[in-house]
């Protein structure tokens, strides 16, 4: 506003009376903050008039410390004299065909006073001759979009959406010091965004005290005071304040085009969350080095005020956390170098009932350099409803990954879970978590995991070894097998495979191979009346996602085995019609057939390749659209014959549960 003084004194030099119309060009003006450049100005005033109109025009305005540039700039205003015979002028000022502003200034030999409003906000600037290096500022519900020149010397990609701040300020322009702006600030619903919308900020509002120095190529910051309320993004990390204050002192530094170093950094959340930090960035904004020391002795906020963006990305999003922990955190050349956590009776509990940890504590330290060692516990938890029991696995960390040698046990549903060989590497280098370890089952209690799970009662031992398990990229392979001993037989499972453990719609994959199951004991389970003999079967390509098959290729046929009946009862003949689609072929009359409670047979198969939600059903032999699920033997002689090959796949799980409660009824042909 001094360099418009100096403009209006050159053109009020000349009297009043002298002339109606006086102007002055001026090619420069400079200042310690502003250079003018291309100015016009230009006064009439009629003859005995008490007031003139004074016009300006400014090709160019650079302040290049704060960041402000302008062009064509034109303000219009009525020139008073003031009481204490200075001058003093309000009109309106304009860019180009942006919207107007209300620029007033007034001044005298002795004080400068100027703002600028627009609406509700309002800027007001003061100065004294006595003190010409200082301004004033008093700023009044005034838009944050207002400082976006000045935002943009410490973070050129940043910009101001919406928000306001009141407080006062001091600007100090001294010859032979730094550039300094330094007060009080109030923040309220500040909204920002970088150019690719990776950093954003909603609603957020707060106290600051403001530092802020430049000059020899050194610039300073120092922002302290108190965050209230608001959201913010910065790349996976989605922060939701609480009502409650925050605490916050960040100091920062830059020299010339180097990137930004933050020596202290210092966040205090109450019981949820302080942290002391150190940090470096590159000139781009990307963060090439972390120190920090964090501490939560409440855990319950952290998710949903801290961690949502992190684990959301694992599916965790909606995971309880609960206990303390304690936690360093180095990061050097943009990857993580060192983490050093104590956990002090953390439990983690999802709702969606996929895992639970009760009781973890202990130390866990990873290294990318050299060799360090820790041991972290659990009392128990659960996995999918899948109950164990406490472990300790004793980690070793160097060069990057997190190993725990040799095999670590635990007590699960009646048997042992054994994990060997265990490596974690965290995400580096650009690629995600990979996690590799062997996994050993045994003598684990079947009828339990189907209770667990809500399968029917099956009772069995599911024993299994699986030499190496690899997660990434946010899938798990198995390598080997898992066998299970059920209905005195054995289950295979092999080609496992899930997708989105823990994501939304898990996808599952399989090939299960059946060997010689007592068929007694599994049509009693399944409610499917009777049959005696023996069943292998296979299902291969399964496929479930979100726990619902969704392709598979299955087939299941008798076996027979000497001195083994081959028998299956009335029941059991109306509830596998029913889900082949089938009915009756007999050498009874039918009236006749309902005085034999069960029959002979020679073999029994049925087939079901899904796809697009329909069953292609099979059974022992085929003509045409028809297909032979039931060949009979002996006297009376009973056959059960499909006529229906495409199935639509909810029917037939209908049909199956329907079956299992016994609401059917026979077709006898």
């Amino acid at each position: 506003m001094l360099t418009l003084c100096l403009c209006l004194l050159a053109v009020l030099a000349a009297p009043a009376a002298s002339a109606r119309v006086a102007q002055a060009r001026v090619a420069k003006v400079t200042t310690a903050v502003a250079t003018l450049e291309q100015v016009r100005l230009r006064l009439d005033w009629p003859d005995g008039a008490s007031a003139g109109e004074l016009q300006l025009w400014a090709g160019r305005v650079d302040a290049p410390d704060l960041g402000y540039r302008f062009r064509d700039l034109h303000w219009r205003c009525p020139l008073l004299r003031t009481a204490r015979g200075g001058w003093q002028c309000e009109g309106e000022l304009r860019q180009g065909r942006a919207a107007p502003l209300r620029l007033a200034l007034a001044f005298d030999t002795a004080t400068t006073h100027a703002s600028l409003a627009r609406g509700d906000g309002r800027l007001a600037l003061d100065r004294t001759v006595a003190a010409p290096d200082l301004t004033r500022f008093d700023l009044r519900a005034v838009p944050l979009a207002w400082a976006q020149a000045l935002l943009a010397q410490a973070w050129p990609q940043g910009r101001l959406k919406a928000g306001t701040l009141d407080g006062q300020l001091r600007l100090a322009t001294p010859a032979r010091a730094p550039l300094l702006v330094d007060g009080a600030l109030r923040l309220r619903g500040a909204s920002f965004e970088n150019a690719d919308s990776s950093i954003v900020g909603e609603g957020l509002g707060g106290a600051l005290q403001l530092d802020y120095r430049s000059g020899g190529g050194l610039a300073q910051v120092a922002v302290i005071g108190e965050l209230h309320g608001g959201e913010f993004l910065a790349g996976n990390t989605y922060v939701a304040l609480p009502a409650t204050p925050v605490g916050l002192r960040v100091e920062a530094e830059r020299r010339g085009d180097a990137g930004w170093q933050l020596p202290r950094i210092e966040w205090r959340d109450g019981d949820a969350l302080v942290a002391n930090a150190s940090a470096a960035l590159a000139p781009d904004g990307a963060l090439q080095a972390l120190d920090v020391h964090a501490r939560s002795a409440d855990m319950a906020p952290l998710r949903p005020r801290y961690l949502s963006g992190w684990m959301g990305l694992m599916g965790l999003g909606e995971v309880d956390l609960h206990g303390a922990i304690d936690i360093d955190a180095r990061m050097a050349g943009g990857q993580l170098a060192g983490i050093d956590a104590h956990l002090h009776g953390v439990d983690l509990r999802d709702p969606a009932r996929r895992f639970v940890f009760d009781g973890l504590r202990g130390d866990l330290r990873y290294s990318a350099g050299a060799p360090v060692a820790s041991a972290l516990q659990w009392d128990g938890g659960q996995l999918y409803g899948l109950v164990f029991g406490a472990a300790r696995l004793p980690f070793a960390s160097a060069d990057g990954a997190l190993r725990v040698d040799g095999t670590v046990e635990m007590p699960m549903l009646g048997g042992r879970l054994g994990l060997r060989d265990v490596v974690i590497r965290p995400p580096q280098h650009g690629a995600g978590a990979d996690i590799r370890f062997g996994m050993r089952l045994a003598g684990i209690d079947f009828g339990k995991v189907s209770q667990a799970l809500g399968l029917p009662a099956f009772q069995g031992r599911l024993d299994g070894d699986l030499p190496r398990v690899h997660y990434a990229n946010d899938r798990i392979d198995f390598d080997g097998g898992l066998s299970l001993g059920l209905f005195d037989g054995r289950v295979a499972f092999s080609s496992l495979a899930l997708e989105r453990p823990f994501g939304t719609a898990p996808s599952l994959s399989a090939d299960i191979a059946m060997d010689d199951l007592d068929l007694l004991r599994l049509t009693e389970v399944l409610g499917f009346g009777s049959i005696t003999g023996r069943l292998d079967g296979r299902v291969h390509g399964l496929r479930l996602v979100d726990w619902t098959p969704v392709a598979f290729d299955a087939r299941f046929i008798t076996d027979e085995a000497p001195g083994v009946r081959q028998r299956i009862s009335q029941r059991a003949v109306q509830d596998i019609s029913s889900v082949g689609d089938a009915s009756f072929i007999t050498s009874l009359q039918g009236q006749l057939i309902g005085l034999f409670s069960d029959f002979g047979y020679r073999r029994i198969g049925i087939g079901c390749r899904l796809e697009n939600q329909v069953c292609a059903m099979s059974g022992l032999r085929s003509a045409g659209n028809a297909f032979t699920i039931v060949e009979g033997s002996g006297l009376p002689r009973l056959d059960v014959v499909g006529f229906n090959r495409a199935v639509d796949w909810p029917t037939l799980v209908e049909r199956l549960i329907a079956a299992g409660k016994g609401d059917v009824a026979p077709v006898v042909d």
